[in-house]
C-alpha cells in the first residue's frame, strides 16, 4: 500500500521516533535527523522508550485498578511492541481500543493495528485531531460512550501550537467521556533544567515535519484541569508509577493519568 503524503526526503516526527525505538519503518532521512538531534540532546532517544512504558505502566493500572475496557487512542504513532490493545487485552480480552492517527505512515501499517483477541475489537481512524466531532462520531461505532473510557493522548498535543486550542481540544473530548473516564497524556516539556532539549527542538522545527510546541510542566498539568490527577501528577515519564523512580534522570516527557469524576 503507498500513499503519496508520505515525503521520504524529509525527516518526519513518527519515523524519528520508531528509529529511536529501534524500529524499521523510518527512511535515512530520518536516520539522519535522529542522529543530529541525539547529538544535540544525548538523552532524547530515551524519551522514545520512556513514554512507551509509560503508555504500558498508564494502560495496565486503568484495566486492574479502574475497570476500563474500552480506549480511544489518538495520536497512535507507527505500531511497536506493546501497543495499547495488546497490552489491554492481554488483562482483559474483550477490550476494545480504537486507534486515531493522520500521519499516512501509521495508516500503512494499521492493519498491524487491527489484530484483536475474539472477545474484543480494534479499529483505526485516519483523521487529524482537531476534528473531535469526526473522531467522536466514528469512535462510537466501536466503543460504547455511556461507559468509562481510557482517552490517550501520548505526544500528540504538542502538534498543535495554539494553547487555547489544544486545551479545547482535550476539553471537547473529555466532554463527551462519562463519569468513570480517565486521560493518559504525555507531552514534550522546555525546562531551564534541560536547556539542550530546547536547543534540539529548534532544530527539528527548522529541519523536520511536523513542528512541535513544548510547554512547561505547569502547562502540561493544565490539560488535566477539572480531573481527578492521580498520584505522582505530572511527572517525567520513566517516574510515573515506577519502582526505580528516585533514581531515574527526568526525560523531558512529562505525563500523567487523571480521572473524570
Amino acid at each position: 500500500m503507498s500513499d503519496s503524503r508520505i515525503n521520504t526526503t524529509q525527516p518526519h516526527t513518527a519515523r524519528i521516533w520508531n528509529y529511536w525505538l529501534g524500529g524499521k519503518d523510518n527512511y535515512p532521512v530520518d536516520q539522519a535527523a535522529g542522529d543530529q538531534i541525539r547529538a544535540l540532546h544525548p538523552g532524547i532517544g530515551d524519551y522514545a522508550l520512556a513514554d512507551r512504558q509509560f503508555l504500558g505502566r498508564a494502560v495496565s493500572h486503568l484495566v486492574t485498578e479502574c475497570g476500563i475496557r474500552q480506549f480511544l487512542d489518538i495520536g497512535t504513532g507507527l505500531p511497536t511492541a506493546d501497543n495499547t490493545h495488546e497490552v489491554a487485552q492481554r488483562l482483559a480480552p474483550e477490550s476494545r481500543v480504537v486507534y486515531v492517527d493522520n500521519d499516512p505512515l501509521v495508516l500503512t501499517h494499521a492493519r498491524a493495528l487491527l489484530t484483536s483477541t475474539p472477545e474484543g475489537r480494534t479499529d483505526y481512524l485516519d483523521e487529524d485531531l482537531r476534528n473531535v466531532t469526526t473522531i467522536l462520531e466514528h469512535a462510537a461505532k466501536t466503543l460504547d460512550f455511556d461507559q468509562p473510557v481510557g482517552l490517550i493522548l501520548l505526544g500528540v498535543v504538542i502538534f498543535i501550537d495554539d494553547d487555547s486550542e489544544a486545551y479545547g481540544i482535550v476539553r471537547r473530548l473529555l466532554d463527551a467521556l462519562p463519569a468513570g473516564s480517565h486521560l493518559v497524556l504525555s507531552h514534550t516539556i522546555t525546562s531551564p533544567a534541560m536547556p539542550d532539549v530546547d536547543e534540539a527542538v529548534a532544530f527539528w522545527n527548522e529541519n523536520g515535519t511536523p513542528k512541535l510546541t513544548q510547554r512547561t510542566p505547569e502547562q502540561v498539568t493544565g490539560f488535566f484541569e477539572g480531573l481527578e490527577l492521580l498520584a505522582p501528577g505530572v511527572v517525567s515519564c520513566n517516574r510515573w508509577r515506577t519502582q526505580d523512580a528516585t533514581d531515574a534522570e527526568d526525560v523531558a516527557m512529562f505525563g500523567g493519568v487523571g480521572a473524570k469524576r
